[in-house]
């Protein structure tokens, strides 16, 4: 009994914390507008679906949400993995909402999450929580969620190319420190290539926010 006692709280004692990000918002970065995942979105969206299967098989069928009939908003092949399922949003468009406080990021119109500059807190899909942080590191948001069996999921927001592309980094390590997924998804700015015109005028090439962008002269 005694040495039982003793493995169940040496599982305890190992147990990952998830250390709190900075909530100060580095000058002039604001990830808010509308973002279109580029064409090759559709294989970084195969490679999470294989990520999936191999964590639920390796790590998490306890993950798996029960079929429920209690009209949840989160897409039903969600129910077929483990935490990149569970709690990892993904589609071609992406609207970011950013205040003074807090991120409110959503996919393809669905369900709105909501970060906060900072914060250090336990989240639920269903039965299922996990712990999670987010804030800033250096210019790019990250956001780590860390699940009861030890699976953690790491996303980092970045702009790129003088704010008309945003880089989505997606890494997702097992207990133990295998690494099952590690791509990054580029996304457009909605109407860039306006705002480019309008900052260069007839030039072909000009400079915004520190990048050279090409523009074709007359267009």
């Amino acid at each position: 009994m005694l040495a039982l006692i003793a493995a169940s709280c040496g599982a305890c004692a190992s147990r990952e914390e998830l250390i709190a990000k900075s909530g100060v918002v580095p000058g002039g970065v604001d990830l808010s507008g509308r973002w279109q995942l580029r064409d090759a979105g559709d294989d970084s969206m195969r490679q999470i679906d294989a990520a999936a299967m191999r964590a639920a098989g390796a790590a998490g069928r306890d993950l798996i949400p029960p079929s429920r009939g209690d009209g949840d908003a989160r897409p039903a092949r969600r129910a077929r993995g483990a935490l990149v399922y569970v709690f990892l949003e993904t589609g071609r468009y992406l609207k970011i909402t950013q205040t003074g406080a807090g991120l409110f990021i959503s996919f393809d119109r669905a369900v709105v999450e909501e970060y906060r500059f900072g914060e250090k807190r336990e989240i639920s899909v269903g039965e299922i929580t996990a712990q999670r942080v987010s804030g800033w590191e250096g210019r790019a948001y990250t956001i780590e969620t860390l699940d009861r069996n030890g699976a953690k999921l790491i996303e980092r927001y970045e702009l790129r190319d003088a704010g008309t592309v945003l880089a989505r980094s997606i890494r997702v390590f097992l207990r133990g420190g295998d690494e099952t997924l590690d791509i990054t998804q580029l996304f457009d700015r909605e109407g860039a290539g306006a705002k480019v015109r309008n900052a260069c005028g007839q030039a072909r090439t000009c400079v915004e926010g520190g990048g050279r962008i090409q523009v074709d002269a007359g267009v």
